[in-house]
């Protein structure tokens, strides 16, 4: 196991914002976690990798553990003077033919030169991608990767995802705001609200009409529509990401494998 963490709580001050929450990452799994925002969900990344302290619980990591990670947001300053080349290199130089490696793997050869303040949300997404991949990391965590990217280019951001993780066999933890929307090659979902309220394979529906006429053709699976309409008894669905419109009735268990939190009941 690369990453466990067991009955792990974390407090921000007198808040709590995560709490008894059992969590595993085994190699070359792509596992994705979703909930609505404030729901602990960039915490529970911060825990893993160290950055947050655990008020209660353990989180462990296998020794030596290599981890590359493309944050959510990472602004740059219009005028700081940094080419792609440089921040490749940061903070540890790389070789010309290294980056330039890196830059064509993810789909974005040559952009060596070209400032970042002058790139595009996909082609910046990508060039931080490519950083992460320079450590050859047996862990890749991406907190978000997507947010501001339009659906091909999510659908196209995500199917990259799925081709390095085939080569490269590292584990893939994903981070999603959307409930509705998550990874189709993902081996597993973990719903997060404050704790694990559910978790388990998506349902993929790629061959559905409205996935076709959302995404078209092209996109290859990288798509799913995860429809949660577990029957939970949470106080206002609207406050744990469900969309109200939506009909929210029990379903049948074999639908999907999934397992449930201990605050998460459902009718008999």
């Amino acid at each position: 196991m690369l990453i466990r963490a067991e009955n792990l709580s974390v407090r921000h001050g007198e808040a709590v914002v995560l709490a008894g929450v059992d969590f595993t990452l085994a190699p070359g799994e792509i596992v994705t976690v979703v909930g609505p925002n404030g729901s602990g969900k960039s915490t529970l990344i911060r825990a893993l990798i160290g950055l947050e302290p655990a008020a209660t619980g353990t989180v462990t990591r296998a020794p030596g553990l290599r981890i590359g990670y493309v944050p959510q947001k990472l602004h740059i300053d219009a005028g700081l003077p940094m080419s792609v080349r440089r921040f490749l290199s940061l903070p540890k130089r790389v070789s010309d033919a290294q980056a330039e490696a890196a830059l064509a793997r993810v789909g974005v050869p040559g952009l060596g030169p070209r400032p970042l303040a002058r790139l595009s949300g996909g082609q910046f997404q990508r060039v931080l991608l490519a950083r992460a991949l320079l450590g050859a990391p047996q862990v890749l965590i991406l907190d978000e990767p997507t947010q501001g990217l339009d659906q091909p280019g999510t659908a196209a951001f995500y199917r990259l995802i799925d081709e390095v993780r085939a080569e490269t066999g590292a584990a893939v933890l994903m981070v999603s705001h959307d409930l509705h929307v998550v990874m189709a090659a993902s081996d597993r979902v973990v719903c997060l609200n404050g704790h694990v309220c559910c978790e388990g394979t998506p349902k993929v529906v790629s061959a559905a009409p409205e996935y076709r006429a959302l995404f078209g053709l092209g996109t290859g699976g990288a798509f799913a529509l995860y429809r949660h309409v577990h029957d939970h008894d949470h106080e206002g669905d609207e406050g744990h990401g469900h969309d109200p419109a939506a009909p929210h009735r029990a379903h049948p268990h074999g639908t999907h494998a999934h397992v449930h939190g201990p605050e998460c009941r459902h009718d008999a």
